[in-house]
């Protein structure tokens, strides 16, 4: 019926699944009419429109075949045909009443720019104990500068990060975010651009919000990534450092989606970044300098993305002890991603139980050891040369392909260890009686057990 509807007003209908079931719940006898609206409201941002249409009195918008919005709306009464033009009328006027309020804040916004706006967020606080929002956009502005260094973004994408980062949070006290919250950084990427900001300046305002809710698309400019990363990982530090961390049945402020949304951004981007890098400039930001606390911060933060990536690999299918092999160190999310895909592949091939069995037997050994210098004159046997050879071929391999993040290939360069790791433990007893023989045969196999766990901890895969 909405089709229909919209079809012979010359438009098509703009149907969102969630409205379409809301309200198909919402009516037992539904009949689709439509409405109209005056032209001179499509002069607002089209969220401006859209939202109180959509959002507000459960309208479907009408858009023509270049998608631009129609003076038009559809909605479904509760009954048959009769005394369709009252009822038309009826919403018509609510609507109205609505997009009035609308261009009323509009043009009390637009009295001043969005940099205007900022100042009015000292008087906002963002958390308790934890300054304004005045100073949060400070601290983003800061953090987005350090992630733009570290992923390698151009200066001039990472200056447009910093100047959406200044900007982000300004619609927060405008007028049109007050009445229609769900335009918190929609209204802040119009207004930037009716400003005069560069275009990605405006989109990073917008997208640094992203991902809004599950299955919502994550920012697709590198500014808007930037400031995104800035904004959660702020957003997770500040409440952590309150003890505020998210229980089975409680998040009041959403970290979980936040902090999922920063491990799927990181990895859609094949962004490699260390968590704790950022995680303790925003410390230094927040001004906590207790070496105790940050310490304790560190490892709650680590715990608490340990939990996101599980959920995502759970999610993809990958085994969880799999998962449980690569999230030893999560610093580097995409890395811990990237090795977990492949581990998960290699262990389709014939032989991989016999190399894991290898490299499981090392690291077991190498456990009653310390590690230390490897002298190769003491090598006793032909086989301990053997693996030390295949240790350093596979070292200078390993390093390279992590580095370009080949996790399959360094796999594969670590199988080349298997073989001579059983032929040492073939040919002789590793706890041999003479303490330095013992000695050096414990720091080569702790440096072999060293180079394998950068890949993953195989001790813990179930064969």
């Amino acid at each position: 019926q909405i089709e229909a509807v919209a079809a012979e007003n010359g438009g098509t209908a703009e149907i969102s699944a969630e409205l379409l079931e809301e309200v198909v719940y919402l009516v037992e006898y539904p009949t689709a009419l439509a409405g109209r609206f005056e032209e001179k409201y499509l002069a607002l941002p089209p969220e401006a429109v859209v939202t109180p249409m959509r959002d507000h009195q459960r309208y479907f918008p009408v858009k023509d075949a270049a998608g631009r919005l129609l003076p038009l709306f559809i909605t479904v009464r509760n009954g048959g045909t009769d005394y369709l033009d009252t009822v038309r009328h009826g919403n018509e006027r609510v609507l109205r009443a609505r997009l009035a309020d609308a261009q009323f804040f509009f043009d009390e916004d637009r009295k001043k720019s969005l940099m205007a706006h900022r100042e009015k967020l000292k008087t906002v606080v963002f958390q308790e104990g934890l300054g304004t929002v005045y100073e949060k956009t400070e601290r983003l502005a800061r953090l987005a500068e350090t992630i733009g260094e570290k992923l390698g973004a151009t200066a001039e994408e990472t200056a447009q990060a910093r100047r959406a980062a200044l900007l982000s949070k300004a619609d927060l006290v405008t007028g049109m975010v007050t009445e229609f919250t769900e335009l918190q950084g929609v209204m802040g990427r119009a207004y930037a651009l009716l400003d005069g900001e560069e275009k990605a300046v405006a989109l990073a305002i917008d997208e640094h919000y992203r991902p809004r809710f599950a299955g919502d698309a994550e920012p697709e400019t590198v500014p808007g990534r930037i400031l995104s990363l800035a904004d959660k990982m702020d957003n997770i530090v500040a409440t952590f450092s309150r003890g505020l961390i998210p229980t089975g049945s409680q998040d009041p402020f959403a970290l979980r989606r936040q902090a999922l949304g920063l491990a799927n951004m990181l990895i859609r981007a094949k962004y490699s970044l260390s968590i704790s890098i950022i995680a303790d400039q925003a410390m230094d930001l927040l001004q906590i300098t207790e070496q105790a606390a940050r310490e304790n911060l560190r490892q709650e933060i680590a715990a608490f993305l340990r939990l996101r990536l599980k959920n995502i690999f759970d999610e993809e299918g990958v085994r969880y002890d799999v998962a449980e092999a690569v999230l030893s160190d999560v610093d580097d999310i995409y890395a811990c991603y990237g090795r977990g895909q492949a581990v998960a592949e290699a262990l389709l091939a014939a032989d991989m139980t016999a190399v894991i069995q290898a490299f499981v037997r090392a690291g077991n050994i190498a456990a009653k050891g310390a590690g230390g210098e490897i002298d190769p004159a003491l090598f006793a046997v032909p086989e301990e040369k053997n693996l030390y050879q295949a240790f350093t071929s596979a070292k200078s391999a390993v390093d390279s392909l992590l580095e370009g993040q080949d996790y399959a290939g360094a796999i594969d360069a670590l199988r080349d260890l298997a073989a001579p790791i059983d032929a040492l433990f073939d040919a002789v007893m590793v706890m041999d009686k003479e303490a330095k023989i013992r000695q050096n045969r414990l720091a080569l196999l702790f440096a072999v057990d060293r180079l394998i766990r950068r890949v993953a901890d195989f001790d813990k895969i179930v064969l």
